[in-house]
């Protein structure tokens, strides 16, 4: 039986309004693919009432790129995961590399985001992943471990997504062989079933580090690979639809 597949698309802090063609032929794209393959988007704030308007009644689901770990209240400039779900996201990506470097988030910050945006009745993708020199010091496999314990709250599986983000392979010119993120998916594996029994077998585990539809079909083929959280490679239909083909 072939396993089912989650291609989620991370826009990051780019796209304008005329992006909106790009998540319309990205929607075209998600009804053409077979039903155990889901396409999702995560656009920025301002793009997400839009990207649910030009992605309605398609298979493309929309997310946000982080929340707040509280319902409410004076935090200027920050999202509340009710406010995402009110607009109709159906996830939330929370600790990206990019989220814990920039802005310091802990494991105990990302678990309380996550733990809010699941609260809300949205999925929560969780990243993990080390750096350069966590690699290079053949600390990668406790890192990662570390971080999962850290990281994923005390709720229903069903809406954990875990994605993993080699930041070691992002904007560095060093590409992780298969066997590397085979290695990686498999620890996580092993520790999401630690934590949640049978339950942990039915998680996605997403590959997040610089895929592209040169390599996306070489990924997708790792056992424990779930599908793909794409950064650049998504911003534009015509990079990202090789990627979903491929899964």
């Amino acid at each position: 039986m072939e396993k089912p597949m989650l291609v989620a698309g991370n826009w990051k802090m780019n796209g304008l309004r005329a992006a909106l063609a790009e998540a319309e032929a990205i929607a075209r794209a998600a009804d053409s693919a077979p039903s155990r393959v889901e396409v999702a988007i995560a656009p920025p704030f301002t793009l997400l009432a839009l990207a649910k308007d030009a992605a309605a009644g398609s298979r493309l689901r929309i997310g946000g790129q982080d929340c707040h770990t509280n319902p409410s209240g004076a935090h200027t400039g920050c999202i509340a995961a009710a406010m995402l779900a009110d607009l109709g996201c159906d996830f939330v990506i929370v600790g990206h590399s990019e989220r814990r470097t920039d802005n310091g988030e802990t494991d105990a910050v990302v678990k309380a985001k996550a733990t809010a945006a699941i609260g809300a009745g949205m999925r929560a993708i969780i990243c993990v992943g080390e750096t350069e020199a966590e690699r290079d010091a053949g600390r990668h496999l406790d890192v990662v471990a570390a971080q999962i314990d850290g990281s994923l709250p005390d709720a229903d599986p069903a809406s954990v997504v875990i994605a993993y983000e080699p930041v070691w392979a992002i904007g560095t010119g060093r590409t992780p062989l298969a066997g590397d993120v085979d290695e990686m998916h498999n620890a996580i594996r092993a520790r999401l079933v630690a934590r949640y029994g049978e339950d942990g077998r039915r998680i996605l585990i997403l590959y997040g580090g610089s895929v592209k539809p040169s390599n996306a079909a070489e990924l997708f083929a790792v056992r424990e690979v779930g599908g793909a959280l794409v950064g650049g490679a998504s911003l534009k239909a015509s990079d990202f639809l090789p990627i979903i083909a491929a899964a």
